[in-house]
C-alpha cells in the first residue's frame, strides 16, 4: 500500500493520489508525508529511485537488507533505520522488532516498512487532523515517530514488568517447569531489546546534538526528550536482566530446597524403619531356640516392643526439628 498526505503551505492537511508524488517535488508548496507498506519490489524501486533519486546503496539498504539502527547522511536527505516493537505471544513470551526505513528530507519524509506498523498508523492518523504538524514541518513529524516507537516499547518493558512478578510469586508458590520456560523466554526478549534500544540511542543521540545541517535547531529539543526515553529504557533493561538473572537462581535454590527437604523426610522414614528391619530379620532366622518364640504372647510382645522403637524415634525427630 502506498499512501500519500501533503501539509500544504495553506494551511490544508490533504491525502493527494500517488501520481501527484512528482508534482510534489517540483511544487514546493509544503511538505508531504510518503508511506509505503508491504509494496512488490518493482514499485517501491520506482518509486524511491526514478521519483526521489536516492541513492542505489541507501534504496537497497531499505528494500533488501535488515540493519541495526542506523543514520546514514546523503548530503540532500537522511537515511534512518528504526526498529518498532510488537509482541506476538504470552506464553512463551516472544516479541518482535519489525525495521522501519525513512528517508528524511525538510521538503518531504519517506517511510518504508514491510509490515503493518502501529506507530506509523498512529502518527499517520494524529498528523491529518492535527494542525501543529504544518507548523513544524518534517522534523516535528520524524519526532513523532520516533517517539511512538519509544512509547510502544516502554507500554512492552512495563508488560514485561508485571509478567515478572508473576514469575517471582509463582516460583515462591510452585516452581514447575512452565516457569522456567517463561524465565528464558523473557531472557531472549531482553536480549533482543537492548539490540534494538542501545543502537536507536545512539541514533537519537546524533538527531539531538546536532550533527546533522538537515536537522533545525528548534527539531533538535524533541529529538533530545525521546533520546532521554531510549536512556532510561536502556537501564530498565539492563535492571530487569539482572532481575530476571537473579529469578532463575532463586528458581534452582526453591527447587533445591524442596529437594533437600523430600529427601531429608524419606532419610528420616528409611532410619526409622533400620530398627524395625534388625529385629524383623532376627527373628526372620529358621531357629528353633529363639527368644520369646515359645511364649504364646511373644509375638505380640515383640510387635509392642517394635511400636515402642518407631513412636520414640518419631518423637526424638520431631524434638531435633527435623520432622
Amino acid at each position: 500500500m502506498v499512501r500519500v498526505i501533503l501539509f500544504s503551505n495553506t494551511g490544508v492537511i490533504q491525502p493527494v493520489p500517488v501520481d501527484q508524488i512528482e508534482i510534489l517535488l517540483k511544487d514546493k508548496s509544503g511538505f508531504f508525508w510518503v508511506d509505503l507498506s508491504n509494496e512488490p519490489f518493482d514499485k517501491s524501486t520506482r518509486i524511491l529511485h526514478d521519483l526521489f533519486h536516492f541513492d542505489s546503496l541507501a534504496i537497497d539498504d531499505a528494500l533488501h537488507e535488515t540493519h541495526v539502527p542506523k543514520v546514514d547522511d546523503w548530503e540532500t536527505y537522511l537515511y534512518l533505520v528504526l526498529r518498532s516493537v510488537r509482541q506476538t505471544s504470552t506464553t512463551p513470551f516472544e516479541i518482535l522488532t519489525p525495521e522501519l526505513d525513512i528517508f528524511f528530507s525538510p521538503d518531504y519524509l519517506v517511510t518504508f516498512h514491510d509490515q503493518q506498523l502501529k506507530a506509523v498508523d498512529r502518527v499517520w492518523d494524529t498528523c491529518q487532523h492535527d494542525q501543529r504538524f504544518l507548523q513544524r514541518g518534517t522534523g516535528f513529524l520524524l519526532y513523532q515517530l520516533a517517539d511512538e516507537i519509544a512509547t510502544e516499547t516502554i507500554e512492552l518493558v512495563d508488560n514485561i514488568g508485571e509478567l515478572m512478578d508473576q514469575i517471582e510469586d509463582g516460583i515462591i508458590r510452585e516452581p514447575d517447569p512452565s516457569i522456567l520456560e517463561q524465565i528464558f523466554s523473557i531472557k531472549r526478549v531482553l536480549q533482543k531489546l537492548r539490540r534494538s534500544i542501545l543502537p536507536q540511542r545512539e541514533v537519537l543521540n546524533k538527531l539531538a546534538r546536532g550533527d546533522f545541517r538537515l536537522i533545525e535547531n528548534k527539531d533538535q529539543i524533541y529529538f533530545r526528550d525521546v533520546y532521554d526515553h531510549m536512556v532510561r529504557l536502556h537501564e530498565i533493561n539492563e535492571g530487569m536482566r539482572d532481575l530476571i538473572g537473579a529469578a532463575f537462581d532463586t528458581y534452582l535454590s526453591v527447587l533445591n530446597k524442596r529437594m533437600n527437604e523430600i529427601m531429608k523426610v524419606l532419610t528420616i522414614i528409611s532410619t526409622i524403619f533400620i530398627p524395625l528391619s534388625f529385629f524383623t530379620g532376627i527373628y526372620g532366622m529358621n531357629f528353633v531356640y529363639m527368644p520369646l518364640t515359645q511364649w504364646r504372647w511373644g509375638y505380640f510382645t515383640l510387635l509392642f516392643f517394635l511400636g515402642i522403637i518407631f513412636i520414640g524415634m518419631v518423637f526424638y525427630f520431631r524434638n531435633k526439628k527435623w520432622l
